[in-house]
């Protein structure tokens, strides 16, 4: 039986934000949640699980009422700390404001899992910086920072890398201060382990090497990640085990409207075939994504790509430049001399005849100064 697909969108902020003490198991069920809301409805808010779903997402067995007070509440107090954009302030709310066990009109319990009001602005209405990923990657992982590393490395799977320091990367993953204190610690019980659970279990592997050392000892401050497409994974997760057959009709019913939608996209992915090299239509999808549809922006940042030497990924470049075209810090690049690898441009159209005329006039004043002055 063919596997339906499941996709989580996440905002790049909200991966961003450090949510101190989630369990694997709430992980996961955060991620159910963004997988089976529609972001660009504000009414699919509420998700609602069979009783025995939720008990496999959460890992646990038919328990008593009390106990199951427990898992909720817990729920209930995660609280995620929102930076504001203009100066060192911040926003604390709760990711959810209610959950519910309960009994349907036909006698099946169900779990049932609304968001925080505040909260909304985090998973609803955006248009811009978030990534997506088939929910099937994550729930394969064992381990808090195995399933982190996945989402802080799959933010940036279309650039092919991702620099950040080591504290940084310590924070995002909650890893607590008194923890993996040695960088050798870290590197075998964090990295390793990370590594080889993505390249065993997910659609992406990664590799690494320090990127700046300093202080007594070079100690690493930051590490390059390299991140790659595992092509030679395949999905053995039966979605169906988790959220029943009728959850994931309704998914492929999502999932076939999805696709009369980017049929009715086509059209605007012609405005880009003033580019000559060859991207997918999922690129071209994200590159409008990123210009808010201005082909104008996107024209600029490719004239720029075109006197730019040595790009590695077009499309990566291109979202970035035309990020930076939004700040207004969009600049021309310091060409190194090195062939462009993904492309041999046209080159410029130059009046020789005109670059002789000014030569010509150079050596005329050179003759006249050394007739003047001697030299």
């Amino acid at each position: 039986m063919q596997l339906k697909k499941c996709i989580v969108e996440k905002r790049n902020i909200l991966n961003e934000i450090i949510a101190r003490e989630f369990t694997l198991q709430e992980l996961r069920l955060f991620s159910i949640y963004l997988g089976r809301i529609n972001a660009r409805d504000l009414s699919t808010r509420v998700v609602r699980l069979g009783i025995n779903q939720f008990y496999r997402t959460m890992g646990i067995y038919p328990q008593k009422v009390s106990y199951l007070k427990e898992v909720t509440n817990s729920l209930l107090t995660k609280v995620v700390n929102v930076p504001n954009k203009h100066n060192q302030g911040y926003s604390a709310f709760q990711l959810f404001k209610r959950c519910k066990i309960d009994m349907d009109s036909s006698g099946k319990w169900f779990f049932e899992i609304d968001a925080h009001d505040d909260a909304l602005q985090l998973m609803f209405d955006y248009k811009r910086d978030y990534f997506k990923y088939e929910l099937w990657n994550v729930l394969n992982l064992e381990s808090t920072n195995q399933f982190r590393m996945y989402e802080l490395l799959k933010q940036y799977e279309w650039l092919g890398e991702r620099i950040i320091s080591v504290e940084e990367l310590k924070m995002l993953l909650s890893i607590k201060e008194n923890e993996y204190q040695k960088f050798n610690d870290f590197k075998k019980g964090v990295l390793n382990a990370c590594q080889k659970a993505l390249k065993a279990k997910t659609d992406i592997y990664f590799t690494y090497e320090p990127h700046a050392r300093g202080g007594l000892g070079g100690k690493i401050q930051s590490l390059r990640f390299s991140i790659v497409k595992n092509k030679n994974y395949k999905n053995q997760l039966n979605l169906e085990e988790i959220f029943g057959t009728e959850v994931m009709e309704k998914i492929k019913q999502e999932e076939q409207e999805h696709k009369q939608s980017i049929d009715v996209s086509i059209l605007e992915m012609t405005k880009l075939d003033f580019i000559d090299e060859t991207i997918s239509d999922l690129d071209k999808q994200s590159i409008l994504q990123a210009a808010d549809g201005s082909v104008e922006v996107i024209k600029r940042v490719y004239e720029l790509a075109k006197r730019t030497n040595h790009i590695d990924n077009l499309v990566g470049f291109l979202l970035a430049m035309i990020k930076k075209d939004k700040l207004g810090e969009l600049s021309e690049p310091v060409n190194r001399q090195k062939q462009n690898k993904f492309v041999n441009f046209t080159q410029r159209d130059y009046d020789y005849d005109e670059i002789e005329r000014l030569e010509r006039e150079q050596l005329k004043d050179s003759m006249m100064h050394k007739d003047v002055y001697g030299d």
